[in-house]
This record gives structure tokens, sequence and C-alpha cells, in this order.
């Protein structure tokens, strides 16, 4: 129980984190989080292929084949395609981060609205155990009609949606730390009764 509570908190830091920068300085923080997920990307690729290259020199190559003479297992591993892509892309997106500014804006108000239902969905459960007010329902929503304007409306600057994801995200992490409090107090009353 203590572990969802930490995991909710950790989530709410996180959101409130990234919202303050987006506030604070909406392009640079785009650009930023744009090359470390480029990053991300490359290291992924890189471990991929690196994986690959010492499956390939330390095994034998035994295969395995049926009556039929089809190949059915290999030890051999499989060329690494994923991982090569990942690469490329995390090369351009560490490299030309300012190509896919505007398309992560899309992705942000697509977060924006998975953490709404995520959070509908954690009031649904709460609300199976015990009475969830009214005005718990109220941040979820407003979150959730935030991020399908973000997404359906697009604006011709990035920093404008950036500032409303960025205030949506501060007030997503708000409400996701009150949520978690409540439901575990909650929870720990009616496993004590």
């Amino acid at each position: 129980m203590k572990k969802i509570l930490r995991s909710s908190v950790f989530r709410a830091v996180c959101a409130i984190v990234t919202g303050a920068l987006l506030i604070s300085n909406p392009d640079n923080t785009v650009v930023w989080i744009t090359i470390a997920i480029g990053v991300m990307f490359l290291i992924s690729g890189v471990i991929s292929c690196a994986t690959y290259l010492n499956a390939r020199r330390n095994l034998t190559g035994a295969e395995l084949y049926d009556s039929e003479g089809r190949l059915i297992m290999s030890s051999r591993p499989p060329f690494p395609i994923v991982g090569i892509g990942s690469i490329l892309l995390g090369l351009i997106l560490a490299i030309v981060p300012d190509m896919f500014v505007t398309s992560l804006m899309y992705v942000l108000g697509a977060l924006i609205i998975l953490a709404a239902i995520s959070q509908f969905m954690t009031l649904v459960g709460a609300r199976k155990m015990f009475r969830v007010p009214l005005w718990f329902w109220l941040a979820p929503s407003v979150i959730l009609i935030t991020g399908l304007f973000v997404v359906i409306k697009p604006m011709e600057t990035a920093a404008m949606p950036l500032l409303i994801i960025g205030w949506c995200l501060l007030f997503y992490g708000a409400t996701e730390c009150v949520n978690a409090i409540k439901i575990y107090k909650e929870t720990k009353n009616l496993i004590k009764s």
C-alpha cells in the first residue's frame, strides 16, 4: 500500500517539476526534453546492438530442424532492426530537436489525457471502497479537457500550449498527491475496521 502511495507521489513530483520547467521556460524545456528522449532512444539502441553482437560472438550457431527440414529454432540472435532504428531516431532527436518540438506538444497533450484517465480510473476504484466527494472528480475533468484542447486545437506558437501544459501538469501533480493521500488514509481506515 505504501508502494502505491510512493509511486503516486513520485509521479506527482515529476509532473510538478516538468510543469514548473515548462511554465518558466517553455521553449528551452521542450528542446531539452526532446534531446533527453533522443539520448534515451540512442542508449537503448546501442545496448540492443551490443547485446546482439555479444550473443552472436558467444553462440555456436546450433540450429534445430523438424522432420521436413524446416528450421524450428536457432540459437543465433535476430538482427537488431529495432536497435538500429532506435539509434537513428535517437541521433535525429538529439541532433535536430527543433524538428520534433511541435510533435512533442501533441505527445505531452496525449500524456495529459492519459494522466486524467488514470486519475478517473483511480477514483472509480476508490469509489468501490468508500464515498468519493464530487470535487475529486473536477480536477481530472479539467485536466482531460485541457489535454483535449491542446491536441485538437493546435496553436501557432508552441509556447502557448506548452504554458497550458505546464500549468496542467502542476495541477495534475497537486491533485495526484491529494488523491493518493486521501485514498491511502481511507484504505488504511478500512483495513483497521
